[in-house]
């Protein structure tokens, strides 16, 4: 009776018979011999078909079988080294489960980039993205594992929120049973909450921002995992985004190999992600970029040349610490040696990826927090739970955003971010 197994674990069976339950996802003939390239989710594998060696039925059924047909492969496993995995299988036995109707939509020729989103739910089939959304599914365990193992716990905040968490970013409004409601932007503030019950808390849920952007970073609906972290202060939050993001990569690294080099994936650029980061702070990034031609002011907002710019100078992520006070969100603690600039960074990933983390100590003080309350012309009946958290036993504590999809699209060197999640909602795309 033949083993069945998942071609992810067909190394453990060479010399073995073995049955694969998966799709054709290609098919050439030459005559005496078919070649077919089975896929079942866990990876892609390539099936032999002898005519001499198989009964007669057997060779004249894998004629009929078209792309995507759904079947059942009994056959032996042998090595190949010209393989991905490294191995084949030497097909003795194939039984279509459902034959798949002509005109499969995404052939191996080359399709424009609309109509492949038009058929995401059939492109996600295709090895490339298959490597993509597997090399996430990758990182949302590292990143969940990375928390879990250092007593963080999980919080789930409310998606549909009374206000905007940062004050500056245009919302989706819906109607809540007749009030105005949002989608959350962040669930940072929930999460701050959570953390003077727990201590040390984190959150991974989705985001929505109604930005009418179009550039290959931005997403209006995407996934943020968002820690906070009592007593905890500016400087000890980098040394957890840098630690956090060593661990992440090194992970992939070392459990999706195959994955990156159906990317094409330059591994070594990632071999080299290992903590500590270099930091610059704002001011110094402002000199580096008038140094460079750029014309750019202090208290100008960074854009993706300005990133890359900066980027460019490092062999790993960045730190860019020290943001003018104006620019950033209501919360963030200003330096207490310069209260011009606030406690916070980004991280910007190297290669052109831009901001992955955006990250700060917390205001802790209740009379500085209604301060800025009012200079942001906040309603603040609507924060009037956040500031309890003040009112009642307030501690230094910090925290950090990073986004999953930029993240993805970084590690798998991938030049899109609408390819680094399953269904991407873009301005213009919310179908499928």
């Amino acid at each position: 009776m033949a083993q069945f197994t998942t071609i992810e674990e067909i190394s453990k069976y060479e010399g073995q018979e073995v049955m694969l339950k998966g799709w054709l996802f290609n098919k050439r003939s030459s005559g005496k011999i078919h070649f077919l390239q089975l896929r079942d989710g866990s990876g892609f594998i390539q099936g032999v078909v002898v005519k001499s060696e198989v009964a007669e039925e057997v060779f004249e059924a894998c004629k009929k079988l078209t792309q995507e047909s759904s079947l059942q492969v009994v056959g032996l496993v042998q090595k190949d080294e010209r393989a991905p995995r490294g191995y084949e299988i030497l097909v003795k036995t194939v039984e279509a489960i459902s034959i798949a109707e002509e005109g499969y939509p995404i052939s191996l020729k080359e399709h424009g980039t609309d109509f492949l989103m038009e058929n995401r739910h059939l492109w996600m089939r295709t090895p490339k993205q298959n490597a993509i959304l597997r090399i996430r599914d990758e990182i949302n365990l590292a990143l969940r594992t990375f928390f879990h193992e250092r007593g963080f716990v999980l919080v789930e905040p409310p998606i549909i929120t009374p206000s905007s968490c940062e004050g500056t970013t245009e919302l989706f409004e819906i109607d809540y049973f007749g009030e105005n409601a949002y989608l959350s932007q962040t669930g940072q503030l929930y999460a701050e909450a959570a953390a003077m019950a727990f201590g040390k808390v984190y959150s991974f849920g989705p985001t929505f921002r109604a930005e009418k952007s179009k550039t290959r970073k931005h997403l209006n609906e995407f996934w943020m995992i968002e820690p906070e972290m009592a007593f905890v202060d500016f400087e000890g939050n980098l040394e957890v985004q840098e630690q956090m993001v060593e661990y992440v990569v090194q992970k992939v690294l070392a459990n999706r190999k195959i994955e990156l080099k159906i990317l094409q994936r330059d591994t070594a650029v990632l071999e080299k992600i290992k903590a500590p980061f270099p930091r610059i702070t704002y001011t110094e990034a402002v000199k580096m970029l008038q140094e460079g031609g750029h014309e750019f002011e202090w208290g100008e907002d960074f854009g993706a040349p300005h990133e890359t710019y900066i980027a460019e100078k490092f062999d790993k992520p960045v730190f860019i610490t020290h943001f003018p006070t104006k620019m950033k969100a209501f919360y963030m603690q200003p330096d207490p040696t310069n209260p011009e600039v606030i406690l916070g960074a980004d991280l910007i990933a190297p290669e052109g990826y831009g901001e992955i983390i955006g990250g700060s100590e917390r205001i802790h003080d209740l009379e500085l927090i209604l301060k800025r309350i009012k200079e942001e012309g906040l309603p603040q009946e609507l924060y009037e739970w956040y500031l309890d958290l003040r009112r009642y036993g307030s501690v230094p504590h910090s925290g950090f955003g990073l986004g999953l999809e930029r993240t993805v699209a970084w590690i798998c060197g991938v030049d899109h971010i609408r390819q680094t999640i399953p269904f991407a909602r873009t301005l213009n795309r919310v179908y499928p």
